[in-house]
């Protein structure tokens, strides 16, 4: 509950407090959110972490103390490489989802599953949440509804009655 309207900020502080307390090596994030699609927690999360981030990699592999990732772009591809500690994030062309066994399913349920809250990881309440977020959303409203367009019956004339709308919406 005390997270509830959190922004970025704030989740990216509760985040680099869960995995300095958990240990890493490595963080994997996505390359937005389904809530914001802001892009921005990687980023976030590496300068909290204090690590160097590698961001939007379609391909990833880790080895020697080193994650190496290429990243591609409109016109070209970029290699990619960051000492471990690391915080990366990953494009949807960076693999095919691994689903798990029944038997690895299984085992899962069988784990513990360790919770922390503020206290724990040493947030204030007034850090995160609506208290503390950075921006908020001081009015929503529902879209209005759609209204019906102007069909066009092309008896030779279409082109110019298209245009004529077009001009009148100062579209061109």
């Amino acid at each position: 509950d005390a997270l509830h309207g959190t922004d970025v900020f704030g989740t990216s502080l509760v985040l680099a407090k869960a995995v300095e307390k958990a240990g890493f090596d490595l963080v994997v994030c996505g390359m937005a959110s389904t809530d914001g699609s802001m892009g921005v927690l990687p980023a976030l999360l590496a300068e909290r972490l204090g690590v160097p981030q590698v961001t939007l990699l379609s391909e990833v592999s880790v080895g020697g103390g080193v994650v190496r990732g290429r990243r591609d772009g409109d016109a070209a591809s970029e290699q990619l490489e960051a000492q471990l500690p690391a915080v990366v994030s990953v494009t949807d062309q960076s693999g095919e989802a691994r689903y798990p066994s029944f038997k690895g399913i299984m085992a899962a349920k069988k784990k513990p599953v360790e919770s922390w809250d503020l206290e724990d990881l040493g947030v204030e309440a007034g850090e995160v949440g609506l208290e503390g977020a950075w921006s908020r959303v001081e009015e929503a409203a529902a879209r209005p509804a759609r209204t019906a367009g102007t069909i066009v019956t092309d008896e030779g004339e279409g082109g110019r009655q298209v245009a004529e709308f077009l001009a009148g919406q100062k579209f061109i």
